[in-house]
């Protein structure tokens, strides 16, 4: 096993988004004992429980560090992100990779689909669909920065609507 989260430290979820680890439990299952991570899910509150032995299958992992946080700005700042083709078809496919990349929990690939999104709405009006994965990807990148850089989440909201007006 490669990672150990503490109690009290935030880690990201894939799919949950940041998380604070509340301890370990020992339970039984299947005649077996295994140890789960507890996991608070920020955002909605709720509780998870991970095996400590599947942390990386899943995904779980540690808040980005702060010197890594230069590099998600500077993607958002990318203007030569990518504006896909538009279309009926296209935009099934556009969608799915969208909620894939922002599912992954990687906060480079979900800065990339913000980034993305944003460039496509100064071409044309956003569907539903986009507009809410655009706002997926900004809560989650904002909560993790926020923890990353110990600030207050609207500051660093503040600071992303800099970037993109």
């Amino acid at each position: 096993m490669g990672r150990k989260f503490k109690a009290g430290q935030n880690a990201v979820y894939p799919v949950h988004g940041v998380v604070e680890v509340q301890g370990v439990e020992e339970k039984e299952i299947l005649g077996s004992r295994k140890s789960f991570y507890i996991l608070n899910v920020l955002e909605s509150n709720v509780k998870l429980m991970v095996p400590t032995d599947n942390i990386e299958s899943v995904g779980l992992r540690p808040v980005v560090p702060r010197k890594e946080v230069k590099k998600i700005l500077d993607i958002l700042k990318e203007e030569n992100g990518e504006v896909p083709k538009l279309g009926v078809q296209s935009w099934n496919k556009r969608y799915k990779e969208y909620a894939d990349k922002v599912k992954s929990g990687d906060i480079y690939e979900i800065a990339r689909v913000l980034r993305d999104i944003h460039h496509l709405k100064k071409v044309k009006n956003l569907s539903f669909g986009e507009k809410r994965i655009m706002e997926n990807a900004l809560s989650h990148v904002v909560k993790e920065l926020s923890i990353s850089l110990t600030k207050k989440e609207g500051e660093v909201s503040s600071q992303i609507e800099e970037i993109f007006s």
